[in-house]
C-alpha cells in the first residue's frame, strides 16, 4: 500500500454505475471457498450487495473549491471480504468510505472497538461502514448519508446532535479512499463514552464491543488500529495544535 496523502475538499461527487469486475469473475471458485470458510467461523456474516469505488480523481470546481470524484459499482459482500484478504489485488478500484470522527466537546474522539462477530472483530476505528443500496439516490452515491446512518447505527448518536463542517478530510490511502467527516458533540468525551456504551449494552447484537477515547496518538494500541486512521488522527491532532 503506498503512503496516505491527505487532502481537505469541498464536496464528495459519486455516482453509480454498472462494472465488470475481473477479480469477481477470474477467482469466483476461491470467493466461494473462503466465504464459506468465514461463515463457518462467523456466522452472522451477511452476503448483501455493497459498493466499491473505481475511477476516482481530486479535481478542482469552477467556484474554485476542491472535490473528490468518481463512481461506485455494485460487488457481493463476499466478494469485497475475499478482495480485502486476499491483499487487493488486480485493477484499479478502491475501498472508498465515509467515516463518522466522533469527537467530544474537550478535543478528544471517540472510537469504536469492533465486536467478535463482526468481519473486523477487534479493530479499533471510527464507525464507518462499505457503502451500499441505501446509500444511493437516483444515480449518486452519497457518502453523507452514509456516515450519519452508519454514526447512528453505531454509536446511537444522530447527526443531528452534532455539529460538523460541510467539508471533508480525505485520507487516500489506495487501495482505501476514507473520507472523514469530523463531528462535534457539545459533551465531553467521557460523558458521551458512558453515553454509547449503555446504549451498546442495550443492543441485542451490536457492532461496537466498547468505546475507546484517543486524546493523542499514544492512546490508540497500533496493534489494533489501521495506520490510515493514524494518519488522521496525526493530522487532526496537528491541525488542533496550530489553531
Amino acid at each position: 500500500m503506498s503512503a496516505a496523502r491527505i487532502v481537505e475538499v469541498d464536496e464528495l461527487d459519486f455516482a453509480l454505475e454498472p462494472r465488470a469486475w475481473d477479480f469477481s469473475r477470474e477467482r469466483a471458485d476461491d470467493i466461494r471457498a473462503y466465504w464459506e470458510q468465514r461463515r463457518l467461523r462467523q456466522p452472522s456474516l451477511f452476503n448483501g450487495r455493497v459498493l466499491l469505488l473505481g475511477r476516482h480523481e481530486f479535481a478542482k470546481r469552477l467556484d474554485g473549491g476542491a472535490a473528490l470524484r468518481g463512481a461506485f459499482f455494485e460487488v457481493d459482500f463476499a466478494e469485497f471480504l475475499a478482495w480485502r484478504d486476499f491483499g487487493y489485488p488486480g485493477g484499479a478500484v478502491c475501498n472508498g468510505f465515509s467515516m463518522a470522527a466522533l469527537q467530544g466537546s474537550d478535543g478528544a474522539f471517540l472510537l469504536g472497538e469492533m465486536n467478535a462477530h463482526t468481519a473486523n472483530a477487534g479493530k479499533i476505528y471510527f464507525a464507518a461502514g462499505t457503502p451500499d443500496l441505501s446509500d444511493v439516490f437516483g444515480a449518486r452515491v452519497d457518502l453523507g448519508a452514509s456516515v450519519m446512518r452508519e454514526l447512528e447505527e453505531e454509536t446511537g448518536v444522530a447527526a443531528s446532535e452534532t455539529s460538523f463542517d460541510p467539508g471533508w478530510i480525505v485520507v487516500n490511502a489506495p487501495p482505501r479512499v476514507a473520507c472523514m467527516k469530523i463531528m462535534r458533540l457539545a459533551i465531553p468525551a467521557e460523558a458521551a463514552k458512558a453515553r454509547i456504551e449503555a446504549f451498546l449494552a442495550r443492543e441485542t447484537q451490536p457492532e461496537l464491543a466498547r468505546i475507546h477515547v484517543v486524546r493523542e496518538l499514544a492512546d490508540l494500541d497500533p496493534a489494533r488500529s489501521l495506520e490510515f486512521v493514524r494518519d488522521f488522527l496525526r493530522y487532526a491532532f496537528a491541525q488542533r495544535s496550530v489553531g
